[in-house]
Order: structure tokens, then sequence, then C-alpha cells
């Protein structure tokens, strides 16, 4: 069916912002930031259209990610598989990304919710890579995501986005 509606993932708050967990909701605004849209608010998570392309940012905490994604398929009318959540993986380094579909959670926390409130898996995913490089390669990603990001990786994260965002524009769905 394509892709319609991306919702990206993070925690509200300022204690959370610009952290590495909070990377799928700062897509997110890139992509607004590109396409030149503003955000309205809905219950579980705000929203901007663009020729058709739905962009969506949590209002509720990384856990629970699953009642955003489920309000906000609801709220649009939409199937499972025409949602793509965006999101921050540990186990990519810093820069690097990969899209796919109809996997498992492989332990964040907010895809798990996701998957338990659709009833399915059957979504994309846009996998952010937060780890930022060898001298954190043996810690656990709950030692870092929640860290604030700094200046010289946010210039790397928006080259990652910019390469997301043309892939995303350039891909056949």
């Amino acid at each position: 069916m394509g892709v319609k509606l991306v919702l990206g993932l993070r925690n509200p708050g300022e204690e959370y912002k610009g952290t590495y967990h909070n990377v799928g909701g700062l897509f997110v605004d890139y992509l607004a930031s590109v396409l030149g849209v503003s955000f309205k608010k809905a219950r579980y998570f705000e929203y901007a259209k663009s020729n058709g392309l739905i962009l969506a940012k949590s209002l509720v905490y990384m856990n629970e990610s699953g009642i955003a994604a489920a309000a906000a398929v609801k709220y649009f009318d939409l199937a499972g598989d025409q949602l793509s959540v965006a999101h921050d993986d540990s186990d990519l380094t810093l820069g690097n990304f990969k899209i796919s579909a109809g996997q498992s959670a492989a332990g964040h926390h907010g895809i798990e919710s996701v998957i338990v409130a659709l009833g399915t898996k059957d979504f994309s995913r846009i996998r952010i890579g937060v780890r930022p490089g060898q001298e954190v390669k043996r810690k656990k990603a709950g030692e870092f995501v929640l860290n604030h990001i700094s200046r010289n990786n946010s210039k790397i994260l928006e080259g990652a986005f910019d390469k997301i965002y043309q892939d995303l524009k350039n891909s056949p769905n």
C-alpha cells in the first residue's frame, strides 16, 4: 500500500529534548522543516501533512509508544503497513540507518509497545543509529541513549536524516 504516515518515537519533556533516544522525533522535525509544514496537536501525537504524507511525533513516553501509534493509525484510518516508525537504534553506529519491515523489536521497548498495540509487526521502521563510536562500544544502550547529543554528533545525524529523506523520496512506494 505504501507508507502514508511516518511516526517519530521520542520522550516528551524538556529533560529529554536533544537526547539520542529522541532521534525519531528529531528526524520527523527535520522532515517537517524540509517540507515546510507545521504541527497540530492531537491527544497522543502531533502531526503535519504534506502531499499525502503525514508526519507525526509521539507525545507519550518511549515505552508507551504503542498508544501514539495506534491512535495515529486510527485517527487517519490507515492500515498498519502504511505506517513507518522512526526511532533510535543503539545497534547501529551514529550516522548509519536501516529501513526495514516486519521485524521483531530487537529489544527496543518503544517498538515492542507499537507491536503490542497494533497486534502486528507488519509496519516499516526507520532505524537511526545512535551508538557514537568506539568509546561507548561496550556500554549498554541505557547508559547513553538519554545523553544529550553533542553539536558535532547533531551534524552527523542531520547528514543521516538527509540521506534517509533522499532514500524515502526516491523509493518506488
